[in-house]
């Protein structure tokens, strides 16, 4: 089986950018600047046999891994971050890591990725190298290839240095069935590791905390971790990564998708001290903060433990926890047992009242 992708643009052009240029407008004119940038910057970065043939298009094999059939898994998703480095990652890192997690998130085996750019005019070319360097690095760690992309140069004040747009590709066996309506009564709730780390590290990069967090964002290929995960609790009925919106969010977002209620307990949920201090300081909960290499696993009883110590065993889940569980009441509706022994409504916040950090 083959499908058929574009891939980057553009005719041959030998002339290299040097050191300290900038992208100007020209860069998008579609002639031979344009050409000039994808050769020397663009196709370094990405180089496989699909995007080195040069077409409109890229045709790639999707493996049938078991026989047993399958389904094409597809997810997109756009990038925009201030700053566009920050400690831990940078666009470039989020937008692959973001993207393997969407796919993987289905239980699929995460393959390929395109990624279309928006480039504001002035961007200096050694911070575009570097983003693609990071993202060529992140795409190999996760085992993805880009095989396709397209770029665009927008004036400058138009937009934010630089917009990525991804879309993954993945192939999801027959045998895994696993969605968000998939919860029950009885399944145990999991986390891969303290939350909130990528929304705190983003803000104090922008220096707007008032004083400096030495926290580094969490942002993490997890497709791996899932693999592990699925082997050792192979009826595992829920995954989900808890980006914008944070796990309260996310588990809202489940608990209306399968009709349940689901019940955590504050104790047991991990959180890093530096991060929850600067919650506390600027009025965050960092239940709601976003995170960008973490994962909730909901997985029936018999077989939490397993799923807890597969994930621990990953680089990315060394802290993980188990902290609550699935009921049937109330519907719809996720439920903190405090430290002080009370029971808190954990709601979907208004849009506004969150850290906008993307």
């Amino acid at each position: 089986m083959t499908i058929n992708i574009p891939a980057f643009e553009g005719p041959v052009c030998p002339v290299p950018l040097s050191h300290g240029d900038q992208i100007v407008l020209g860069h998008g004119s579609g002639g031979r600047m344009t050409a000039d940038l994808i050769r020397t910057v663009f196709q370094p970065a990405f180089s496989n046999p699909a995007l080195d043939e040069g077409n409109d298009f890229a045709a790639v094999p999707v493996p049938q891994f078991s026989g047993t059939g399958g389904k094409l898994i597809v997810s997109v998703d756009a990038h925009i971050v201030k700053p566009i480095f920050f400690p831990g990652g940078d666009i470039g890192r989020l937008a692959i890591c973001g993207t393997v997690n969407d796919v993987a998130v289905s239980g699929a085996k995460p393959l390929y990725i395109t990624a279309a750019f928006i480039l504001e005019e002035g961007l200096p070319v050694d911070e575009l190298q570097a983003i693609l360097q990071s993202m060529k690095e992140s795409a190999t760690e996760a085992g993805v290839q880009v095989v396709a992309g397209d770029t665009k140069v927008v004036e400058k004040g138009s937009a934010d240095k630089i917009f990525i747009t991804t879309t993954g590709v993945g192939w999801l066996e027959n045998t895994i069935d696993i969605g968000g309506q998939k919860a029950q009564p009885g399944d145990c709730v999991l986390v891969s590791g303290p939350l909130g780390d990528h929304g705190i590290a983003v803000l104090s990069a922008r220096g707007e905390l008032g004083f400096e967090a030495k926290v580094v964002s969490d942002t993490a290929p997890l497709n791996h971790m899932i693999e592990a995960i699925l082997q050792a609790a192979p009826h595992t009925h829920v995954l989900r990564d808890p980006t914008r919106g944070g796990l309260a969010t996310t588990l809202n977002e489940i608990a209306n998708q399968s009709n349940v209620g689901i019940h955590l307990v504050e104790e047991n949920i991990p959180v890093n001290p530096v991060t929850l201090s600067a919650c506390e300081m600027l009025g965050f909960d960092p239940l709601y903060v976003a995170n960008e290499g973490k994962l909730i696993v909901i997985t029936p009883p018999e077989e939490a433990e397993a799923a807890l110590q597969a994930i621990r065993k990953s680089r990315y889940g060394t802290q993980a926890a188990m902290i609550g569980l699935v009921e049937a009441a109330p519907a719809r509706q996720v439920l903190l047992k405090t430290s002080i022994g009370g029971s808190r409504l954990l709601d979907v916040l208004a849009g506004e009242l969150l850290p906008r950090i993307c």
